[in-house]
């Protein structure tokens, strides 16, 4: 995954992994309109497209972040502030945001690698299985 990763087309003077064709990071919407174009192509083809299995509607940037999350409370053993702030979500009140600055960075690096893991269906370290979770 490294060597992807490093092959990818670098923009000069950014540290941008994922950066916009116009330079810059990617906007909000882009991994959204990705989404409808590969619903619609593989509509196109004869298949269900991209869709929600308890819902059935096409699947949507803001799901994956979603999944994320819920995967962090039922599946694993980290703490759910770790996953906001890996979301970029504020955490705890004014005060405690004044005053507690971490970025987590380090445990989070295990947090990600852990979720790598569960995407490509592996067991995850800090993670528990779901009774019947192998079940098809």
């Amino acid at each position: 995954m490294v060597a992807l990763l490093e092959a990818l087309p670098r923009l000069e003077g950014s540290e941008l992994i994922f950066w916009a064709p116009r330079g810059g990071a990617l906007s909000d919407a882009t991994l959204g309109k990705v989404q409808k174009l590969m619903h619609s192509a593989d509509l196109k083809r004869g298949g269900r497209g991209y869709v929600d299995a308890a819902t059935g509607l096409p699947i949507v940037p803001h799901g994956l972040r979603s999944t994320f999350r819920t995967w962090v409370s039922e599946r694993t053993t980290f703490d759910g502030d770790m996953a906001e702030i890996a979301l970029f979500h504020k955490v705890g009140n004014k005060v405690q945001q004044a005053y507690d600055r971490a970025d987590m960075v380090e445990r989070r690096r295990a947090l990600m690698a852990a979720w790598g893991r569960f995407l490509r269906g592996r067991e995850a370290e800090g993670a528990f299985p779901l009774k019947g979770a192998n079940d098809g």
